[in-house]
Formats: C-alpha cells, structure tokens, sequence
C-alpha cells in the first residue's frame, strides 16, 4: 500500500504546461530563461546555443540565444519562429514541469491544438508593445473551450515599454473581460522580461510595483488534483486470448482508464451490449493491482464471459453513459479544406471510429467578440459549433465532464488527415 501511496505522489508532482500566444511574443525566449534559471539545460546544449563562438564555458544567461535552445528544427532557426510542438522538461525542489512550447503563426494553429490538448495549465504570452493581438484570442478561446483549469496571462517584454505599469494594467482588464465572458475560473496575470530575466525565475528590481509571485513561483503553487470524483470509463483497446496450454480461457480486456478508478471486485458494465460482470484480476507489467486509476494502462479480467469487443466501454453500475446517433460539438477546424454541411467524415473517439455526415454547422464563433455567427461552412483555423448525424451510436460523455471521454478528432476519409478536434457539448 506504501508503494502505491509513493507513485501516486510522483504522479501529482508533474504539472503539464503549454505556452501559447502571438508571433514574437518571446514564448521560445521564455522557456529558455526557465531553462536556464531552474538549471534544466546542459551545458553541452547551452554552448550550442551560445552567442559568441570560441569559448568552452557559459559564463553568464547573456551569453546565450535562449530561443534557440527550444527551436529545433532547421527551418525554425532560419525563420526565427515556432513552427512545431516543443517540449522541454525541468524541475525545482518543489515540483516536476512538462513544458510545450507551440507556434504563434495562425498557420500552425493545429499545433497548438495538439499541444494544449493534455495540459493542467496554459501560460498566454502577450508582448507589452503590442497588447492583445487576433491570435492571442484565437489561442485564449481554445484553451477556455479545452477546459485548461489554470490560464496565466503573461504580459511580456516589459523592459520595451520601460516597465510601465499602465500599459501592463490595460492588457491585464481587457485580457480579464474577455476570459469573464467565456467562464474562465482561474485567471492570473502578470508582467515580466523572459530576455532579462525580470519576473520569470527571481523578481528582478525593475517592476516594484508588481506584488504578485514570479511565474515559477505561480507554477510551483498551482494544483492538479481533480476536485470531482469522475465516473470510471476503461475503453477497450484490445481483447488479449493468448489461448496457450496454461491460459485456455483466458480472456482479458486491455485499455487506459479515461477517468475514475477500479478495484478488485467492482461490479462493471460493458457498453453497448449492457452485460454486467465482477473484475476479477487488474493486471499491469509490474504486476496485479487491487486499484487502479486514471490514466494507467491496465488489462481487466472478470468472472464471466461476456461479450466486450475493441471499442466497447466498461463502465461502473449507475455511472452509464449516454449514447446518440446524433452528437454535437464545439469543432477547431485545422483541414486545408473547409468544412460543409453534408459532407462525410470519419469520428475517433477513444478506441472505435464512426462513420458521421455533417447535418448542420449551428454556428461559426467570432473570436473577437465570442459572438455566434451563421455560417455555411468552417474554414482553417475557425471555429463553430457542428452537429453530426452518426451511422452508428457514439458512447460518450460531455466534454465538460470527462475531457477524455468528450473528445475526438474528425478525419478526412479521402486524405485520412486529421481535419477537426472536437469538444462534445
């Protein structure tokens, strides 16, 4: 019982961040500064990144291009910009960080949709020169409809604007209002200079007016632990009959726990065909467990033989969930091709796919005044809510109350690209 007490503390040490706003905002920069301040480079990656050559040591944070040591690839040296997700990994005293930098350019949206699809927290960047800009709203709307719990507004490159307090309070009301109308709960901004440090790792004496925390002590303080308790949801991802001499009749029922918890002995329910049973064993690689939780990867076996297939759901007695042939929801549209009414696509959802036809697009969102506008079709990088006519029953819950459970992506079936990310309603 110790042991499982120790994991489950390592477990809630880590937080899962994502770094997002406008081009040239200094997220790179930033990340960098953290690096570097929480001692999380090495040194053979700093003095690849430093600025002046000939030298075998980094003697100062100055002497080096901090952007570039979470810019890997050779097209985003050359442009100066974030072109894909980066994720870098540091750590303090306190707590372990999986930090993903994405990219600003409205091109690359999808990226950032993928990057801040597992996160516990988001930190927007928004350069103090240029205040609030189309982007940053763009990425602000998606994080709130993801349902990041913790948004942290920094206002950046405040030694540009000679640390002025005005121009940081003014970005901080109107960045206030617009996360009030989308029901943002936890919202902290502050100001800092990634490129000197003011603000990030350590205060800094250049912004004494400022009495709030440091972004890594902001960090440091934020909590992960789901306050509800979510229903158990184990989606089936394969069905394991080695059928050999010493397991005739094994059968096991493999999959990563969406949500919830299980233990030996539960009564389950498997969705669709509504069979119920008793879990018998959970199995792991390191070995059989009396609980389970989200998100481990486990195989179940119960005491009797019931009909569970790939893309079925286990579920507790009288925590059901809904099913629908008809299914709507908030979609971020990232296909080259937009989106219409009637045309054919392909839902994965958790471990089964589902043939959908759009019936209607109920509206397009206008990310700058979060306004519905009607609309015929859904373009790259827009917004809207969509309804889908399904071939077959979905099994699946809200967003708002299982983020694993309430999402999907949409898939082109002549491409087989992934086209949408969806957030059911």
């Amino acid at each position: 019982m110790t042991e499982f007490n120790f994991e489950l503390t390592k477990e809630i040490e880590l937080l899962r961040l994502v770094t997002v706003g406008s081009v040239d905002d200094g997220k790179s920069t930033m990340i960098g500064r953290l690096l570097v301040d929480t001692k999380g480079a090495f040194e053979d990656q700093l003095l690849a990144v430093r600025k002046k050559k000939g030298t075998e040591h980094i003697a100062s944070a100055a002497e080096i291009d901090l952007a570039m040591l979470t810019d890997g690839l050779s097209a985003e040296r050359e442009q100066g910009i974030t072109i894909d997700v980066a994720y870098r990994y540091f750590a303090t005293p306190k707590r372990k960080f999986i930090m993903a930098d994405c990219p600003g350019h409205e091109q690359y949206t999808r990226n950032m949709v993928t990057g801040a699809s597992t996160a516990n927290a988001a930190i927007i960047l928004i350069d103090a020169r240029n205040g609030v800009m189309p982007q940053t709203k763009r990425h602000t709307h998606i994080l709130a409809l993801l349902g990041i719990p913790h948004l942290i507004v920094a206002v950046n490159k405040m030694d540009l604007v000679d640390h002025d307090q005005a121009a940081f309070e003014q970005i901080r009301e109107e960045m206030n209002a617009y996360c009030a109308k989308q029901g943002v709960k936890d919202l902290i901004c502050l100001p800092m200079s990634a490129l000197d440090g003011d603000m990030v790792a350590v205060r800094g004496e250049h912004m004494a007016w400022y009495e709030g925390k440091t972004l890594l002590e902001t960090l440091e303080g934020l909590s992960v632990l789901e306050t509800d308790e979510q229903l158990f949801r184990l989606p089936v991802q394969l069905v394991n009959r080695p059928q050999t001499a010493e397991l005739p009749d094994y059968r096991g029922f493999m999959g990563a726990i969406a949500s919830g918890t299980v233990k030996v002995g539960d009564t389950v329910r498997a969705i669709p065909s509504g069979n119920t049973s008793t879990v018998k064993e959970i199995i792991t690689f390191d070995g059989n467990l009396e609980e389970a939780f989200a998100p481990q990867s486990i195989t179940l076996t119960l005491n009797d033989e019931i009909d569970v297939s790939r893309g079925d759901m286990l579920v507790h007695i009288g925590g059901e969930i809904s099913d629908s042939k008809e299914l709507t929801a908030n979609v971020c549209w990232i296909g080259d091709e937009p989106l219409i009414v009637r045309k054919k696509y392909l839902i994965k959802h958790t471990t089964q796919s589902v043939k959908a036809m759009v019936a209607s697009i109920d509206f397009r969102r206008d990310i700058h005044t979060l306004n519905k506008d009607e609309a015929d079709e859904l373009a790259m990088n827009e917004i809207g809510q969509i309804t889908f006519k399904l071939m077959k029953p979905l099994h699946c819950d809200s967003y708002a109350d299982n983020r694993t459970t309430g999402s999907f992506i949409v898939i082109d079936t002549f491409t087989n690209n992934t086209v949408g990310a969806g957030m059911i309603v």
